[in-house]
């Protein structure tokens, strides 16, 4: 009897964990180009076990807020992700949950993600209350920004420069970085969010449907969305080549594998039931994972190595003031 009781809680307590996303927590990698840049532009640790001690609570620190935002998500998403396709079996949706637990869990999540930001920094403590608050701008009525068209799309990417931050924090607690990198990455994360949607908007077909599972999808057609992506293209890559011709020049070799991997994002939208709308699901991409190891490799190798013909281009963008 005993092990029918036990039988019996196993798949609600998976269900549970379920709606806290563990198997998204892949996205807060995105907190390493703040890490990285930090360390390229600041200084690098002098205490690396102090360092590494600090990169771990940190990156735990933003998998349970992300969690917490997540168990908001689904539980308030549940009357919408029913008209969706594959979403409707969710637990949430297709399960008998129990909203005080819901909500047990979302203090849990929210609880253990602050207590590890202590052991970073008071700027990263900060910056993960501000991903927090994002959440319940982005989830909860009567703001709910993933109900306004353009708004959901801004609101949600802005996630990318607070990851940007908390990745920045975790070397540097005194500074900040660079505004167009910051907002560049911004606006990368909205390319991403809006080919998502695209993709999402394509792959249900009906704009009806779509506009009963996310109302700002009313308001968009595949035209607006497709445009909209390419603005935020446009915005990130203005910016970051901002940064890398001010910060070094030698970065602007690594612009057009930048721009190809946008373009190739873009190709992946178009695929059937394509990656892009489960961004966790992208490392199933090769070409994709090839194309953002390049680009990795390649930005370590500009970072160490001059290019003495690039001097030229320097003198060319940098004139001096009174000119």
């Amino acid at each position: 009897m005993s092990g029918q009781k036990n039988d019996g809680m196993t798949p609600q307590i998976k269900n549970y964990i379920k709606i806290a996303r563990p198997d998204h927590w892949i996205k807060n990698v995105f907190i390493m180009p703040g890490l990285a840049l930090a360390l390229i532009l600041i200084e690098l640790p002098q205490d690396w076990g102090g360092f590494l001690v600090k990169l771990a609570a940190g990156f735990l620190a933003t998998c349970f807020i992300a969690s917490a935002n997540y168990v908001i998500n689904e539980w308030l998403d549940a009357d919408f992700d029913k008209y969706h396709p594959t979403k409707k079996n969710r637990p949430v949706v297709s399960q008998n949950m129990k909203f005080s637990l819901v909500m047990a869990e979302y203090a849990i999540c929210i609880a253990v993600g602050l207590a590890l930001s202590l052991a970073v920094n008071f700027p990263f403590l900060l910056t993960e209350l501000w991903l927090l608050v994002m959440g319940v701008f982005y989830n909860v009525k009567p703001i709910r920004t993933k109900d306004v068209a353009y708004l959901d799309v801004l609101s949600e990417s802005v996630n990318n420069m607070i990851r940007l931050l908390l990745g920045w924090f975790i070397v540097c607690d005194d500074v900040y970085p660079p505004s167009s990198i910051m907002v560049g990455y911004w606006m990368a994360g909205a390319f991403l969010m809006a080919v998502k949607r695209y993709a999402e908007y394509r792959m249900i077909g009906d704009p009806v449907l779509a506009g009963s599972y996310r109302r700002s999808f009313s308001k968009y057609t595949e035209e607006s969305l497709l445009c909209s992506s390419f603005f935020y293209a446009l915005c990130a890559t203005f910016l970051i080549g901002i940064f890398l011709l001010k910060y070094r020049i030698e970065y602007i070799v690594a612009m057009p594998v930048l721009f190809f991997l946008f373009c190739y994002y873009l190709y992946i939208a178009h695929k059937p039931d394509s990656a892009a709308q489960k961004p966790e699901k992208l490392f199933r991409e090769k070409k994709l994972m090839l194309l953002v190891a390049v680009l990795v490799v390649l930005f370590a190798v500009l970072t160490v190595v001059d290019i003495p013909i690039m001097e030229m281009w320097e003198t060319a963008f940098f004139i001096p003031t009174g000119h």
